[in-house]
Parts: C-alpha cells; sequence; structure tokens
C-alpha cells in the first residue's frame, strides 16, 4: 500500500491556482524537495518575466548567483499543455535547466537542453510520495546544489555542467558579435512589418537585445510596435525625431537618442520610428552618397548594446531599401508565393546583385540571403498538401533563393493582436501586441517561435 500524503497537502483541496500554490508547493513540495524559504522566491519578477516560483543559490540581492529551478502552478482546471510553451521561454531566457509545472492534479518535470524542452516525468500529484525520491534526484536541493559548479563573472576559470545566469545578464557586454537582418521584398501585402515585429518579439523572449528599425515611409512597424499613441497630426510625438534625422545627421541625432522603447511585447525592444514624412526626403538621400552608408556607422556606435537589429523596409527599390540593404548582414525575403510576389523576386535578386557592387566597394561582404519566408499562407488543408509544396519548389529552381523551413500562415490571431485598442476617454487609443503575448499558445505563436530559432541558427553558423 502506498504511503500517504502528508494531511496537510490533499490534491482534491486544490480548488484554485492559489490554493496549489500554498497547500502543494509551499507547504510540502518544496519542504520535500529541502528547499528551505531562503532558497526559494514566490510571485517574482526578474529578468522581465513573472514567475510563480524560483529556486537560487542565494539571496536575489547578491551580484552572482545561480538559478536552479522554475515551477509554475495552473489552475485545477488548465491543460497543462498550454503552458508548456511559456515555461519553455522561461528555462531558456533565463538559462534554467530544470521546470516543474503542475495544475494540483498533475505534476511535470521537464528539462532544457540546448533550447529543447524535453518531459522527464509526470505523474498525478496524489502520487508525488512514491515519485518524490525520484524529483528529489533530479532537482531536490542538494542534488542541484552540490552536483555542479558554476561559472562567476569574476573567476571565468570555473568549469560548469549547468546554465548559468547572472543579475548582468541583460546588460553585459556579449562576445557575440551584432547581426543586422533586412526583410525586404519590392512588392508589398506580403506580411514583411508582421514578420519584423513578431520576429522581433520572438527573438526578445528568448533573451535577445533587440532594435528594430523602421525604414518605410508608410511606419506601419512603427504604428504596429505601439509607438503611435496620439490621435491627430497635433500631437505628433514622432516627427521631430526618427530615422530621417538618423540617416540626415552625421554628428547629430545618435541612435540611443532617437530610439523608443516598445510595450509591444514582453520582454520589451527597441524602435527607431519612422514617418510618413520620410517620403518627401528621398530626393535628399539620392543626391548624397554619405547618407546611404550612414545606418553603418551609426550601428557600429550601438554594436554592443544589441544583438539583433531588425529593418523593416519599403516595398520598393528606392534609396530607403538601398540603405536597408547596405547595412545589413543578411537578408530574409518574406513572400506570399502568389505570381506578382515570385515575379517580383527577380527584382529582388537584381537589386541584391547590385547592392553587392556596393557593399565590395565599401570593402564589405556580400550580403547573405536567409532565404525567403513563406507567408500569410492558406490554412486549407488542400492548399497546404497539394498546392503549398509546388509553389515553394518554384523558388529554388526558377529564382535561385534558398527557402526557409518556417511558414507563416494567414491567422486571425495575428491580425487581432496588432489590431487591438484601449479606450482612453472619448479615444480609441492604438495598443497592438505581439501574438506571442496575445495568444502564446496559439498555432500563430508557434509558427513565429520557430521563425526565431531558425533565424538564430542560420545566422550562428
Amino acid at each position: 500500500m502506498h504511503e500517504k500524503l502528508p494531511t496537510f497537502f490533499n490534491p482534491g483541496q486544490c480548488r484554485n491556482e492559489s490554493e496549489v500554490e500554498s497547500k502543494f508547493i509551499v507547504h510540502y513540495l518544496l519542504p520535500a524537495l529541502g528547499y528551505s524559504p531562503q532558497s526559494w522566491n514566490q510571485e517574482i519578477t526578474f529578468g522581465k518575466f513573472r514567475l510563480d516560483f524560483l529556486a537560487v543559490t542565494a539571496n536575489l540581492l547578491n551580484q552572482q548567483h545561480q538559478l536552479r529551478l522554475i515551477l509554475e502552478a495552473k489552475h485545477p482546471k488548465q491543460n497543462l499543455d498550454r503552458h508548456v510553451r511559456k515555461l519553455r521561454n522561461y528555462l531558456i531566457s533565463l538559462d534554467v535547466r530544470y521546470g516543474l509545472l503542475t495544475n494540483g492534479k498533475q505534476l511535470r518535470v521537464y528539462e532544457q537542453e540546448n533550447e529543447n524542452l524535453n518531459l522527464i516525468l509526470q505523474f498525478p500529484c496524489s502520487e508525488t510520495p512514491i515519485y518524490i525520491e525520484a524529483i528529489k534526484g533530479l532537482v531536490g536541493k542538494d542534488k542541484l546544489y552540490t552536483s555542479s559548479q558554476f561559472t562567476s563573472t569574476s573567476n571565468p576559470s570555473r568549469t560548469t555542467n549547468s546554465k548559468v545566469f547572472t543579475l548582468l545578464r541583460f546588460t553585459s557586454k556579449t562576445e557575440e558579435t551584432m547581426k543586422v537582418i533586412a526583410v525586404y521584398h519590392n512588392k508589398g501585402g506580403v506580411g514583411k512589418t508582421t514578420t519584423v515585429v513578431n520576429l522581433a518579439a520572438a527573438l526578445s523572449k528568448k533573451g535577445k537585445r533587440i532594435l528594430v528599425i523602421d525604414l518605410d515611409s508608410q511606419a506601419n512597424t512603427t504604428f504596429a510596435s505601439g509607438l503611435i499613441k496620439f490621435h491627430d497630426e497635433t500631437s505628433d510625438t514622432i516627427k521631430g525625431s526618427y530615422i530621417f534625422h538618423v540617416l540626415k545627421e552625421r554628428d547629430k541625432y545618435p541612435i540611443l537618442e532617437v530610439v523608443r522603447k516598445s510595450c509591444f511585447t514582453s520582454p520589451e525592444f527597441d524602435v527607431i520610428p519612422s514617418h510618413i514624412d520620410l517620403m518627401e526626403h528621398e530626393q535628399e538621400f539620392i543626391q548624397t552618397e554619405q547618407a546611404r552608408t550612414r545606418m553603418v556607422k551609426k550601428l557600429q556606435s550601438v554594436k554592443d548594446l544589441y544583438d539583433i537589429v531588425l529593418i523593416d523596409t519599403p516595398p520598393s527599390l528606392n534609396v530607403y531599401a538601398r540603405i536597408a540593404l547596405i547595412a545589413a548582414d543578411y537578408l530574409i525575403i518574406p513572400s506570399d508565393l502568389r505570381p506578382f510576389a515570385n515575379e517580383g523576386l527577380r527584382n529582388v535578386r537584381n537589386f541584391v546583385e547590385d547592392i553587392n557592387t556596393f557593399r565590395e566597394d565599401m570593402g564589405r561582404e556580400e550580403l547573405k540571403v536567409l532565404g525567403v519566408l513563406p507567408t500569410k499562407l492558406s490554412t486549407n488543408p488542400k492548399f497546404v498538401q497539394y498546392t503549398l509544396p509546388k509553389m515553394e519548389e518554384t523558388i529554388s529552381s526558377r529564382y535561385g533563393f534558398p527557402l526557409l523551413k518556417s511558414r507563416i500562415f494567414e491567422r486571425q490571431d495575428v491580425s487581432k493582436a496588432v489590431e487591438r485598442f484601449v479606450e482612453i476617454g472619448d479615444l480609441d487609443i492604438p495598443d497592438p501586441c505581439s501574438v506571442l503575448d496575445h495568444k502564446p499558445d496559439s498555432q500563430a505563436a508557434a509558427e513565429f517561435e520557430q521563425l526565431s530559432t531558425e533565424i538564430l541558427n542560420l545566422i550562428s553558423e
């Protein structure tokens, strides 16, 4: 006969998330795993994430410590499958190896390794006493705290078998070089802006420091990232400082003076906004060759502050598209794969070849095309099964571009996230957010998460 749970915990008495936290995690599970109240924190905002429980090796006020275990509690009626992706984001972004997920009825133990999340143990909470030694062997305090040393910034010669996190992670310099990615197609309506802002959100959730640059005079990315909070032109807060000023002035308007913080996602990312007035200044930049390379030089001044820069471009062959491709290291080409978009790929190919000639004269390497990204795709099963594969095959065979493995389908969740408004008095103020924040368990969120992983793999090669 199985040993019974202590009388102070009964899974059947967990009627809500709060009771799962207090009756199961606080009064039973954490003590059973050897964690004293001094070694864990509840309802803590850390690294821009709001965590239910976080176990650490030292007080969070210490300058260095090791994150060991994240525990997430859900309502007993919640399906745990819906929360796996969010737990994975926590573990990856905060460099934590183990995570526990429970709704008071079932307990799961996950291990994160190389950005993959593996389920290593699950069972009904009523059988916790049976499995408690197995859990302790994986994530118990004594096991985790003594099984490996951890690297500190003050002693880099020490080695570790586990993930390490310091309070300096989000502000310290990175050893990796900042990557600049342009998102471009000379045909409009292919989901370029949607790709930029949601890819930025997905990368930000992976702990990357992101800068988005809007180089399109339509300013769709500026709007989509939530920077247009004014109701009419008399309250315009963008016109006095936006991408035009960065390109126009050699010694004024450095990037850090122009960037705005976007609340489009959590963690936030930075945006250099655009403005519809940008179209009036195109001739100035055509006649001033130095302006075409100014973005390259100004980005150098922030190369230690960002991991990835994403540039949204106009759907044309104009000077702003040229500036973007000169400044970029990589290129993503969103396309709905329809005939006009495909015909436009010939223009894109010729444009890239022209840009590479200019880059060579500058002493810059050729622009690396990461691939064509299928976007705004129909979810119709017959289309996906029969038509889409034929459309994708055409990209490489006829136009000579690689094809990304990720696919972005046309889904209502994406449009609803960007079209959100809040009522302030008599006004409806835009309040867009990423689909990963609006509906994190949706298929649309999964598609952008997959895209971010693919892009990170490609630019790290």
